[in-house]
């Protein structure tokens, strides 16, 4: 990039080369008045990334200099943008006084940008969690810790194995990512932008829990019940190393680290998080998610407390009915409109609370949280006679002490930055108002020169006025310019006007600008005393935070309840679910069509049902909406349906669509079976699996072995299962199983059409309709007729049987025999072919214990 020897290069560049080699992977905006200033490959780099000039800055080592700069009051822009690309920067400002330095101003790096780091407003998006993650493994268990810097929420997580990782940075959505240099899992990783490789020895236990400890001020970690998390503490430790290095500050409002356990969370995988649409769509937009759907919360910090709450569902129904009767009781009192009133205006202060933690919290940021604090009391009494809200009320609380100190010190509408000056409330402080007094002042001493000098010249149209570019001055038509006395000392010749200065002015001048300077360096010195005064009520005032924040969701799903004619779900301790006219909480606002409300019986006598029907005809959405309404109940919603009654849910599970992963060298059937293999693996009879069309990727005898292999171990597993199919062999299943049913969504063909009626009913479906629906496809009449005459060609002539399959009977015959005529077990198998005459005593119980481990693996 540049000349290792200093020496040869100006001073200046020899300063900005100094600290660049400090940050040799991230951008450095070096501070050059008033720009950012960027050189060599970083100008290059930042011309494209930002779409911004490449010039030239002179000659250093002998050869030009490439530059590109922003303005230092845009740099939000720039910085916003560059983080949105997964970038790290590096902010270096002049700290030196430019009349005292002999030689180039004295500058530092005085804080690292990070897509995961970010607390400014500008920079982060306002309804979703900007979250920083950190991962380690050991062999399959993996520690992950995960940071939300602009709300101080630290958390940690252990757990076994790729595919729950995956699921956790779908669910997590990291904005950066740290990871060791051996980290085993990295394929994982590579879909997300700001990845951080890391050394392996950031991740040692003993510095984590040293610089954890450092972080609480804490002696030991035990009473955050983190001791049995190893590995996730020394992701953590690593994480909050990273953040102290790049934020070069304290952070108080980062106060506890909490254990995020997989048992208290309903489990849902990544391919489940994406196929539910949960917050983002299949194309990653946000548009008719069930987020877009639910989230009519007031403040910011509720829509990303609900977007958590959806990611994750609570296993725990006691958990559950609380949250139900909170929503409840904002019904039967009719509270959420009052409530939303007030939570609209008290905005977004959890993340005020972070910039002040921060020291970068900003006039309008105290404002803002001084509004928020005057409506507290209006809102405790909204919540006064609330019993299942008394909790969260009592977590509100008031702040009478600190709204009074910030009513005190800040005015009504403060400007953007300090360094603008007049934030400060008049009377705050009385040797700011005397310099101000002075600055501003002395009016009446202006006055008082203005009247004399009229007196004295006879110029009746005398008068004194100031700009920033000549400051006072005294203005003169130049009809009367012959009057102007001697000692008058002319400033500046205008068409109509000249302008003079006196001696007596010049001296007021001086005073004045002296006393703004000090006016301004005393405000900005009581601006930091008044952060100092609001630290020690931060902890407080983040509980508060949280908990209005949680109001807000309430509120919010209250309102959705009523509106959108959602009923409260009832629990049991029975695995099923019974669902009444239940409708899919998305696709009925979607449609211009009315929506057709379906019921859902799952129990020990129903466990799996064979779902058929005709493409288009609703199979998809009426598996999904079950997996929603299920969600939503056990995230304490109310669901839309007439009546809901839900068994406990481990997990969730949804097998619908597939792509390529040509990135990992994966096919459609091959990410298919994947995501099978997963649910085969990890299903309980707890669970609820929705499997859509399982064995389409593959020859039709391929796929429908695997289709009755798959339905048949499901079955097995007594998960709760929505199986869809359009092998119809597959509908014998119920004659042969216990727990299996069938049920088909309806459709009625006329003439070369079809209607689809979107009604689940009891049964098989008496064909697929696929030509029908190709025809409502476009697919031309030739060959919409050329496929009728082989359909008719094919029925009428079976066509030879796969290998393997006997001659004399059809596919679905013979799959039904294999299943009445289980594998047998080969210790059996040795069994029947053994003489135990042919045994010695110790040949036959080394065979006893050869046989005894044959049985148990």
């Amino acid at each position: 990039m540049t000349e290792t020897n200093l020496e040869k290069h100006t001073p200046m560049m020899r300063q900005y080369l100094t600290l660049k080699a400090q940050h040799p992977e991230i951008l450095l905006f070096y501070r050059m008045g008033d720009f950012y200033e960027l050189f060599y490959d970083d100008a290059k780099r930042a011309s494209e990334l930002m779409d911004i000039s490449l010039t030239k800055r002179g000659q250093s080592a002998g050869t030009p200099i490439p530059m590109a700069g922003i303005p230092y009051h845009a740099a939000e822009n720039y910085l916003s943008r560059l983080v949105q690309l997964g970038e790290s920067v590096a902010i270096c400002e002049q700290i030196g006084d430019p009349a005292t330095s002999k030689g180039p101003v004295e500058r530092k790096v005085v804080r690292i940008i990070t897509p995961g780091t970010v607390s400014d407003e500008a920079l982060l998006e306002e309804k979703q969690d900007n979250l920083l993650v950190s991962v380690i493994n050991q062999q399959q268990q993996i520690g992950l810790a995960y940071l939300d810097i602009a709300s101080g929420r630290f958390v940690i997580n252990q757990f076994i194995g790729e595919q729950q990782l995956q699921a956790e940075l779908q669910r997590l959505n990291p904005a950066e990512l740290l990871y060791p240099d051996d980290f085993e899992f990295f394929p994982a990783l590579q879909s997300y932008k700001g990845l951080r490789r890391r050394g392996e020895w950031e991740y040692d236990l003993a510095s984590a829990q040293k610089a954890l400890n450092q972080q609480f001020g804490t002696r030991h970690l035990d009473g955050f019940g983190v001791s049995e998390y190893p590995l996730a503490l020394a992701a953590a430790g690593c994480l909050m190393q990273y953040v102290q290095d790049t934020q070069r500050t304290a952070l108080p409002h980062i106060n506890a680290i909490i254990v995020e356990s997989q048992n208290q969370f309903i489990q849902l995988d990544a391919a489940s998080r994406k196929n539910l649409e949960l917050t983002r769509n299949l194309a990653g937009g946000f548009e008719n998610t069930l987020s877009s759907i639910l989230d009519h919360s007031s403040t910011s910090m509720g829509s990303r407390l609900l977007n958590r709450w959806l990611h994750q569902p609570l296993s725990n129904q006691q958990q559950v009915i609380d949250r139900q009767d909170c929503i409840a009781e904002i019904l039967a009192a009719d509270l959420y409109t009052p409530i939303q009133g007030i939570l609209k205006s008290i905005g977004d202060i959890e993340r005020i609370l972070a910039r002040l933690a921060l020291r970068s919290a900003r006039p309008r940021d105290l404002a803002r949280l001084r509004n928020a604090f005057s409506l507290l009391p209006d809102l405790q009494s909204d919540l006064a006679h609330c019993s299942a809200l008394g909790s969260i009320a009592k977590s509100i609380g008031e702040f009478p002490e600190t709204l009074s100190l910030l009513e005190r010190a800040i005015i009504d509408n403060p400007p953007v930055l300090i360094r603008d000056g007049g934030v400060i409330a008049e009377g705050y402080n009385q040797e700011l108002d005397e310099w101000r007094n002075l600055s501003d002042g002395a009016t009446q001493f202006l006055k008082g020169i203005e009247q004399r000098e009229r007196e004295q010249t006879g110029i009746a149209n005398l008068k004194i006025g100031y700009n920033k570019v000549h400051g006072f001055y005294i203005e003169v038509s130049r009809l009367h310019s012959e009057q102007v006395p001697e000692h008058y000392i002319r400033r500046q010749t205008l068409k109509n006007m000249e302008r003079y200065i006196i001696a007596e002015l010049k001296e007021h001048e001086e005073k004045v600008l002296s006393s703004q300077g000090k006016a301004l360096a005393l405000e900005k010195q009581l601006y930091d005393q008044l952060l100092d005064l609001l630290l020690p009520s931060l902890s407080q005032m983040q509980r508060s935070a949280q908990a209005i924040a949680q109001l807000d969701v309430l509120c919010c799903l209250a309102e959705r309840a009523e509106t959108l004619n959602y009923v409260r779900p009832s629990f049991t301790d029975q695995a099923g679910i019974n669902i009444e006219g239940g409708r899919h909480p998305v696709v009925e606002h979607v449609n211009d069509t009315p929506f057709i409300a379906n019921p859902v019986k799952l129990n020990q006598q129903r466990q799996l049902l064979i779902v058929t029907g005709p493409n288009m005809g609703g199979k998809s959405t009426y598996m999904r909406q079950t997996a929603l309404i299920c969600l939503m109940a056990y995230m304490g919603s109310f669901v839309p349906a007439e009546a809901a009654e839900l068994g406990p849910i481990d997990k969730i599970f949804t097998r619908i669509g597939a792509s390529d992963d040509l990135a990992s060298g994966r096919s459609t059937f091959m990410v298919e079976m994947t995501e099978t293999a997963n649910i085969l693996h990890n299903a309980t009879p707890h669970s609820l699996v929705l499997m859509d069309e399982i064995g389409r990727g593959t020859s039709t005898y391929d796929g429908m072995s695997l289709a009755w292999a798959v339905a048949k171990a499901l079955n097995k597993l007594e998960s709760q299962t929505l199986f869809a199919t359009h092998y119809f062999e597959l509908t014998q299943l119920p004659e042969l199983l216990q727990g299996v049913a069938n049920v088909h969504l309806d459709a009625v063909e006329h003439q070369d059409t079809i209607a689809f009626m979107h009604q689940v009913q009891d049964g098989a479906a008496s064909k697929s309709y696929g030509l029908q629906v190709a025809a409502l496809a476009g697919i031309p009449k030739s060959v919409i007729t050329q496929a009728k005459s082989k359909l008719k060609q094919l029925e009428a002539n079976a066509p030879t049987p796969a290998k393997g399959i006997e001659a004399d009977g059809d596919l679905s015959a013979q799959l039904a025999m294999d299943l009445m005529q289980e594998t047998e077990h080969p210790v059996l198998t040795q069994l029947k072919h053994l003489d135990p005459n042919d045994l010695s005593p110790k040949a036959a119980l080394d065979l006893l214990f050869n046989l005894k481990l044959q049985a148990n693996s």
